[in-house]
């Protein structure tokens, strides 16, 4: 498929598997069809950095997307962990997509990576919660990255990324920015902008923005350690996908 006339919500269904694509009912054909070619050069590009089949884009099927439908007043996007949907905003979703993406991921791995995970549990805080892992190396491989994250060098203490969540948290008095799932979500879209795809609706802003001069994204050594702790994690996870696929085919 090329990024031309042909590629539509229906063809990224098929090609991806998404469970389904919902497009709302203020979308006019130009802005669903123009949509379209920007969701699939974004998701063409997230499984290139990722290393990985569609089946990963898709969640093995169980993700659905939105675009245009039920936007919340100041979210240009959002994952709904209930539904596992991933709704992107008509006007002002693009640059979002990596982090509410890796939403999705973390939350299905909460019960793949996770023995007894809460009610709609994310991966990452079950591991900081310190959540009984289930035994496969690409676990450890995906604790590693939790680890890298969430804490310094030593294991011990608070990463800077996170310290810094938590500065943003105390001057607007929310409890949002030092979450496990939102740091790590922020974490993953640094490791996708640094991967190259120069995409502008898959993500934006991990380098230069107020929430990156901020300190909410990684920076420096720490960013280097992560960006290496999830190349290792899904090199390895797509390995074992195309050998499933190859099985399977």
């Amino acid at each position: 498929m090329t990024t031309s006339s042909m590629t539509n919500f229906a063809a990224i269904r098929r090609q991806f598997d998404f469970r389904s694509i919902e497009i709302g009912r203020w979308v006019t054909p130009e802005e669903r069809d123009f949509a379209a070619v920007k969701f699939y050069q974004a998701l063409c590009d997230l499984m290139a950095s990722l290393r990985s089949p569609e089946s990963l884009i898709s969640l093995r099927s169980t993700l659905s997307l939105q675009y245009g439908i039920g936007g919340r007043p100041g979210v240009a996007a959002h994952y709904i962990p209930a539904t596992r949907q991933l709704a992107l905003a008509k006007n002002a979703g693009a640059g979002s997509l990596a982090h509410e993406w890796f939403h999705a991921f973390d939350h299905y791995m909460g019960s793949k990576a996770f023995h007894n995970p809460v009610r709609y549990g994310f991966a990452s805080s079950a591991w900081l919660d310190s959540k009984q892992q289930k035994g496969h190396p690409l676990n450890v491989l995906l604790g590693q990255c939790f680890k890298t994250i969430l804490l310094d060098e030593s294991g011990t203490e608070p990463s800077d990324q996170f310290q810094c969540s938590q500065q943003a948290d105390r001057d607007m008095k929310v409890l949002y920015y030092a979450r496990p799932e939102e740091l790590c979500a922020r974490a993953f879209e640094a490791f996708v902008e640094d991967s190259g795809p120069g995409n502008g609706f898959l993500v934006r802003g991990t380098v230069y923005s107020d929430e990156a001069r901020a300190g909410l994204y990684p920076k420096g050594q720490h960013r280097k350690a992560i960006n290496e702790a999830f190349n290792h994690y899904f090199q390895a996870l797509g390995s074992a996908l195309y050998r499933e696929q190859a099985k399977a085919g």
